[in-house]
């Protein structure tokens, strides 16, 4: 299809549906005429709004405002793409939106958007009842006689001839079972006025059942499981934004300083994330800054988002924290020569002068443990001499230092550094460091009202710091989300090390909505026995206490005769993909490894078989008929139908320590188990486990 032709065949469709919609509408206004208690405009727009009735739309029409003795709601419409919180208007100067507000000609009209937001608010206490996510709740002006399609401080504009062809082209997010629902549980707090008499089409009642049936049989529960039986026919992105109506509460609490989500894998943290940003977006005027480690998860998160929250999209900044420290610093005009590369030879070349033939080797003779230990722990946490570091606590370093050890730590950490002052480059941890060191020399007025921080567990304590110094302890400032069981990178820190303190401030999430059982099953053996740092202390048992609500999903466990035949029976097992329909589906499939060098062997693999391949580094949450192929790492915060591990077992397997004493070993082989613990629970329907039998 050319570019643009999706687009192009959906509005055409809209017109289509608009036209046959407006010849609804002739009947409408026959009976909004005996609507008497209304004025003429909102007869106007009841009858234009009524012809959406006709095909499963609710709409409830001046209601009595709770609390209030005198105001009124014009009219609450409830449809596919959410609830509606309609004032209608009738304007003889045109509307305008203004640097951003609502004018009237050239009168400002702050008071209007802001007595519907306030109303918008009060429905929305109520629809959290059922468990109606805020994002769902759309504050609408509609204004008879004019034509407009604008936003102004979160409420949408319409003409009265706009409305229909754009309400429409929201996207969905209610099932018919939960628009039923909530249109008979608004009805029941939003009373009708006496003198109103408006009388609707009804909708047609589910087969076996009639509309007074419903009212007796309704029930949360079957509205939970319509919406979920609906979403799991969906995209896998569209799973991505699904809000269980327990999370809700959590969306909508007041914290009066940092807080922090938590919970064991796939029991939605990222979801409720994303859900408070929008929540958050609509009760503030700053900027929401939206934060995790990974480079290619901020792109995903975006584009969901404007997918779930479009009125709020452009008030909430996706980002890396490495790429937000890197752009702080050069609109401050620091400049620093980032290299990698250079910055891996720097610390080689140290090894060899200041590590190798140390007392280091004595614990670990790999060079990568050091490292690890100057990234994670010295710089990590910003320490800056000796004296610091001889007495520092290490979370999540199992290998006990004595003092001869630190010493020459030290040491090959200021020979690394020489070697990076003599490059003139700097490496990753020297960004933060930076970035953190300007804010706080130069603090300035930083545009956030909140920042969100997904995947904490992966960060350093330096960039925790940083991130704290832009909100600090202000009521729902700073909000944290991580697991410290994921966490896929060595070290550790504690959240009191940062000046961060959550107590009373947190929410557990104890039930898994993504992975089925036996997927659950599979990845919690495996790091049952592992204790684990969780930011507020250590955790010394793996095997939680997770509640499963998908009882379906397999696992499928794949042992080979040899390498090839490995690769021959994943990729059968890619080619058996289908949808419902029965056509092929690898839209919702991914391929993660342990390490790039596998990442290219089998993106040759899949290519070769003519399996249509995303690397990850490049997939941005649309639903695209191709496998999604990338690092445990990368497959962070994300999750797939079916995810395929080749070789899974092979890291895990390398990296047991061949002396059960090996502390520094034992550390190795607890990380390369929650990496492959991280990547199995990407899964929801299949997780394939590919193993090559070991040669006798």
């Amino acid at each position: 299809m050319a570019a643009g032709g999706s687009a192009g065949e959906r509005a055409r469709r809209i017109r289509e549906e608009a036209m046959r919609l407006q010849r609804l509408a002739r009947e409408a206004h026959r009976q909004a005429a005996r609507w008497e208690a209304a004025s003429e405009a909102e007869q106007q727009v009841a009858a234009t709004l009524m012809s959406l009735t006709a095909t499963g739309w609710h709409l409830l029409v001046d209601r009595e405002w709770p609390g209030t003795s005198a105001a009124n709601v014009d009219m609450i419409l409830i449809g596919p793409p959410g609830v509606f919180v309609i004032d209608v208007k009738r304007w003889r100067d045109p509307p305008a939106v203004i640097r951003g507000r609502l004018h009237r000609g050239e009168e400002p009209c702050d008071d209007e958007a802001r007595k519907l937001l306030n109303l918008t608010r009060t429905v929305e206490d109520r629809a959290a009842d059922l468990g109606l996510s805020p994002v769902a709740l759309k504050p609408t002006m509609i204004f008879a006689g004019h034509r407009l399609d604008a936003r102004a401080g979160g409420v949408r504009l319409l003409g009265q001839m706009d409305a229909i062809p754009a309400l429409l082209g929201e996207p969905d997010q209610l099932q018919p079972a939960m628009i039923r629902a909530m249109s008979r549980h608004l009805a029941e707090h939003f009373r009708e006025h006496a003198l109103t008499s408006l009388d609707q089409p009804s909708a047609s009642a589910p087969p076996g059942r009639s509309e007074a049936d419903g009212d007796a049989l309704f029930d949360v529960e079957d509205v939970e499981r319509a919406a979920s039986e609906a979403v799991l026919q969906a995209p896998i992105e569209r799973w991505m934004t699904f809000l269980h109506p327990e999370q809700v509460s959590i969306v909508r609490r007041d914290w009066s300083g940092p807080a922090r989500i938590s919970g064991p894998a796939g029991t939605g943290k990222t979801v409720v994330g994303l859900h408070r940003a929008a929540h958050l977006a609509g009760r503030t005027t700053g900027r929401i800054l939206y934060v995790t480690f990974a480079n290619n998860l901020p792109r995903v998160q975006c584009r969901l988002f404007a997918t779930m929250a479009s009125a709020f999209a452009e008030r909430v900044d996706f980002t890396s924290l490495h790429t937000w420290a890197r752009t702080f610093l050069d609109a401050r005009g620091v400049r620093l020569h980032l290299d990698g590369s250079r910055a891996d030879d720097a610390f080689s070349r140290a090894w060899v002068s200041a590590g190798r033939d140390s007392v280091l080797p004595e614990i670990d003779a790999t060079p990568g443990y050091w490292r690890e230990e100057i990234d994670y722990v010295i710089k990590g946490r910003g320490l800056t001499s000796l004296e610091e570091y001889r007495t520092v606590a290490r979370p999540g370093r199992r290998t006990a230092l004595r003092t001869a050890h630190r010493e020459a730590v030290w040491l090959l950490y200021e020979e690394y550094e020489l070697l990076l002052a003599e490059r003139g480059v700097c490496d990753f941890n020297d960004v933060l460091l930076a970035a953190l060191a300007e804010l706080t020399e130069r603090p300035a007025e930083l545009p956030y009202a909140a920042v969100i921080v997904d995947e904490v567990q992966d960060l350093t304590l330096t960039g925790v710091r940083l991130l704290h110094a832009l909100v600090g302890d202000g009521p729902n400032g700073l909000l944290l989300i991580g697991d410290g069981q994921q966490a896929v990178y060595p070290g550790g820190f504690r959240l009191a090390d940062a000046g961060i303190r959550i107590k009373g401030r947190g929410a557990v999430l104890r039930t898994n909505y993504r992975n089925g059982a036996a997927i659950l099953d599979t990845a919690l053996e495996l790091v049952s026995g592992d204790p684990f740092d969780d930011l507020e202390g250590p955790s010394p048992n793996g095997r939680r206490a997770v509640d499963a609500t998908y009882r379906d999903g397999r696992v499928l466990r794949v042992d080979a005769a040899d390498a090839a035949d490995h690769d021959r029976r994943l990729i059968a097992a890619i080619n058996d993909l289908t949808a419902p329909d029965g056509t092929s589906s690898l839209a919702g499939a991914a391929v993660l490894c342990r390490s790039r060098r596998d990442i290219d062997h089998y993106h040759r693999c899949l290519r070769r078989a003519g399996i249509p391949v995303l690397r990850l580094e490049r997939y941005d949450g649309r639903p695209v008929e191709a496998v999604k192929l990338g690092t445990y790492r990368r497959a962070k915060g994300l999750e797939f139908k079916q995810v395929f591990l080749p070789h899974h077992d092979a890291d895990v397997a390398a990296a047991i320590p061949a002396d059960p004493d090996d502390p520094a070993g034992q550390e190795r082989s607890e990380l390369a188990r929650r990496q492959l613990f991280v990547a199995m629970t990407r899964a929801r329907d299949l997780l394939w486990l590919g193993s090559v039998a070991a040669p006798r």
